[in-house]
């Protein structure tokens, strides 16, 4: 097996100020998650190219793109009160983009099995048009939707703690992007209700759990056998790209949800059997717990090598599975219909 790395120094430049949870030592954890997995010298690591406007435009509105690269060169530093930036930013979000759409281009190459790549600023809360959450560019959805106009049927599966209001709008109407989020509700942003599931032509390629503080393990778990493997199933899904969020970790600051290193082993193993190797891309989003970024972290990529480590047990008995049951039910509702 062969896992590309994206984890470029150049990320570190994002400067977010001392005290915000979004900071360069994020890229030192993924760093130690390597060396606990025992792949530091087995992984390739892989230099970032900046996405071209061609490859952002898709997602991004020219005007949006620009608006963002003035304000980080203007030297102002607040897009939000979450969302901080700095002179580097625009170029920084720019690269995290292209770091995807290069291995895409790696693995279609049959250069290696899966890829992960681990940009800053991260990306699933940025729409089409607004920078929020931390996000600048939507970098999964850039690599989506470089997929989808190659032909491509793709499927984003987006286990943050937070529900990725960017990447689910940006395709809530397209059938050829299959989106499914966990998320802990309530929470920022205060999307992703059960309900919304897709409009128009995308109706059912949306599906939303938002489960309850607390949660484990064992819902995703089984979420994952009955609910996602049929959808990618029938979505006939055949890239799988990863919004891989480490703030569901039972250890993480801003949120409650209760998973551990040992989850993410199980979930992104589950996950990565849905597809055939070298059409596989992991993409870290939130996590603010450095010691649990660096567990999830060996968790993930040893995953990615076909093992499943567990630096911690994963977990069972939190609430969660009416969640399961009533999304689950919805989607066979939904399919039945479409039959």
């Amino acid at each position: 097996m062969t896992v590309l790395v994206y984890a470029d120094e150049r990320f570190a430049l994002h400067d977010t100020g001392p005290f915000h949870p979004e900071r360069p030592d994020r890229l030192h954890a993924v760093a130690d998650g390597l060396v606990l997995a025992g792949v530091d010298d087995d992984v390739e690591r892989v230099i970032a190219r900046p996405a071209t406007d061609e490859e952002l435009f898709r997602v991004h509105p020219e005007a949006f793109v620009r608006g963002v690269e003035g304000f980080c060169r203007s030297g102002r530093t607040h897009l939000d009160a979450d969302t901080v930036v700095s002179s580097a930013s625009a170029d920084l979000a720019r690269l995290g983009s292209g770091a995807g759409l290069d291995a895409i281009e790696r693995l279609r190459s049959g250069d290696a099995d899966a890829a992960f790549v681990a940009p800053r600023p991260p990306g699933h809360h940025a729409t089409a048009s607004r920078a929020m959450g931390f996000c600048l560019y939507n970098h999964v959805a850039v690599a989506a939707a470089a997929l989808a106009a190659a032909g491509e049927r793709v499927a984003v599966i987006d286990v943050d703690a937070h529900h990725g209001n960017g990447t689910q709008d940006i395709f809530y109407r397209d059938p050829d992007v299959l989106y499914v989020s966990w998320h802990q509700h309530p929470l920022y942003p205060g999307t992703g209700r059960a309900s919304e599931i897709g409009e128009g032509p995308g109706r059912g390629a949306t599906w939303n759990l938002p489960v309850p503080a607390g949660a484990t393990g064992d819902h995703y778990r089984r979420s994952l056998e009955e609910l996602v493997a049929p959808a990618v199933e029938a979505h006939g899904t055949t890239w799988l790209l990863v919004s891989a969020g480490f703030d569901a970790h039972r250890d993480d600051p801003l949120t409650e949800l209760g998973l551990t290193s040992g989850d993410y082993a199980d979930i992104v193993a589950d996950l990565l059997t849905l597809v055939a190797p070298g059409r596989r891309v992991v993409f870290l989003e939130g996590g603010y717990d450095l010691e649990a970024i660096a567990r999830s972290t060996a968790a993930t990529v040893s995953a990615m090598y076909g093992e499943r480590l567990h630096p911690e047990a994963p977990t069972s008995g939190g609430p969660g599975d009416d969640v399961v049951e009533r999304v689950t039910a919805t989607r066979d509702r939904v399919a039945s219909l479409g039959s």
